[in-house]
């Protein structure tokens, strides 16, 4: 494909992308109501484990509005993620032949049940680290916490959480197209372990060994699970091409 090709083809893409978010922000604003009570859960918790007070404040006017506007994409995200994982996949993989469409399939099996798990598991984590952050300031003061930054707090973490859980989809996406070899991803495991675990060492409070625990054990197991998959796809490869050769020879 040409340069203006691969851009009418990004276009396309992004265009479809854009129209499955724009129809899972409809079902996201539709659904704001449950999803704050959800967020303002944590916030309740606050004054029954610490005994004060707290509270979720809108500062100014549109904040409420705003708010409801960040719910809705949040959601639209999520719920749209089976669609722009799709165009991802099929940007970067437009020449499959007929008999390889089906890593598509096999991609958003994997990709959206990992992302849509990842940001379980970062609404797991929510609620403890609001009750242990907001736990350091002293004794006999409010919580008065900003719409705006709190629900800042919760889009990252659970938004951010999710997309860590569907990068070792794309090592091996990377890998089937011939970008990454299995061997350079298992060279690389103290690197990837490393920056696992600070990722979830930023992502949950540092006292909360245990929720960093549940997140990094699953991430490092995904990433061996990618690597063991690009092995056998490597070796597939291999064994492809040594029949080609053999026939060429013969």
């Amino acid at each position: 494909m040409s340069l203006g090709a691969h851009l009418i083809e990004l276009r396309k893409r992004l265009f479809l992308a854009a129209l499955g978010l724009i129809v899972g922000m409809v079902v996201g604003w539709i659904v704001s109501d449950f999803v704050l009570n959800a967020l303002i859960q944590p916030i309740t918790e606050i004054s029954a484990e610490q005994g004060r007070d707290a509270s979720l404040n809108f500062t100014d006017i549109s904040s409420a509005f705003d708010l409801r506007i960040q719910i809705a994409f949040t959601v639209g995200v999520v719920l749209s993620s089976p669609v722009w994982l799709y165009q991802i996949w099929a940007f970067v993989m437009p020449g499959l032949k007929k008999s390889e469409k089906r890593y598509a399939v096999g991609f958003l099996a994997s990709a959206v049940p990992l992302f849509l798990g990842g940001c379980a598991a970062g609404w797991y984590v929510l609620p403890h680290m609001v009750v242990l952050l907001t736990g350091f300031a002293p004794e006999g003061t409010t919580a008065l916490l900003t719409a705006r930054s709190y629900f800042d707090f919760v889009l990252k973490l659970v938004l951010v959480i999710g997309v860590a859980f569907v990068l070792p989809v794309f090592l091996v996406l990377l890998n089937f197209a011939g970008v990454l070899s299995a061997v350079a991803i298992l060279k690389s495991w103290r690197i990837a372990i490393l920056a696992i675990t600070v990722f979830t060492a930023i992502a949950t409070p540092a006292a909360d060994v245990m929720s960093m625990f549940l997140l990094a054990v699953p991430m490092v197991l995904l990433y061996f699970a990618a690597a063991g998959i690009a092995w056998l796809h490597d070796r597939r490869v291999r064994r492809t091409q040594q029949s080609y050769d053999v026939e060429l020879a013969v």
